[in-house]
């Protein structure tokens, strides 16, 4: 069996206007959120081995934040993971090396609601509700899936075990 959390990156920062998009830091809110749902990943006992994540500042400050409650898996920064669809997403996901049960995606929306929507087949109907409406910053989506390899995932095949946001946690 396998494991995906999916974790969008924590609110970012609008107030520099000359600053590039994928250099744009985190806010005060977003700080102070991404620590939490590293606690929920805790709560979940999820650990994960591998992790992927967009290389923009904001995910690498997302990650950075929950580094302490992942502190075993290994790190790829993917330009893959960049303002991409879920299409691509899931394409990089079914790369995971056979052996890697756990994964955990930091990335950006509308990529990582897309993906969420695609693999939710089953899971608590009122969990698949909130996460059909929207995909807050710092929401965390957690998956289980009965494939064996990453590269048999099929749209629908997931179980959503946790649909939970910062705001949930306040």
């Amino acid at each position: 069996m396998l494991s995906l959390a999916l974790l969008r990156h924590a609110k970012s920062s609008w107030d520099a206007k000359d600053i590039d998009d994928f250099d744009r830091a985190l806010n005060d809110r977003g700080r102070a959120a991404a620590p939490v749902m590293g606690g929920v990943l805790k709560e979940l006992h999820f650990a994960p081995e591998q992790i992927l994540c967009s290389p923009a500042k904001r995910t690498r400050e997302t990650l950075s934040l929950i580094s302490s409650y992942v502190k075993d898996a290994e790190v790829t920064f993917d330009d893959q993971l960049y303002l991409t669809g879920p299409d691509t997403l899931l394409a990089r996901l079914k790369t995971v090396p056979v052996g890697i049960k756990r994964v955990l995606m930091i990335g950006h929306n509308p990529g990582m609601h897309g993906l969420a929507l695609m693999l939710a087949g089953t899971g608590d109907a009122k969990s698949i509700s909130r996460l059909e409406d929207k995909f807050p910053t710092a929401a965390l989506a957690t998956f289980t899936f009965p494939q064996v390899t990453w590269r048999d995932l099929t749209p629908a095949s997931g179980h959503l075990e946790a649909f939970i946001t910062p705001r949930d946690r306040s």
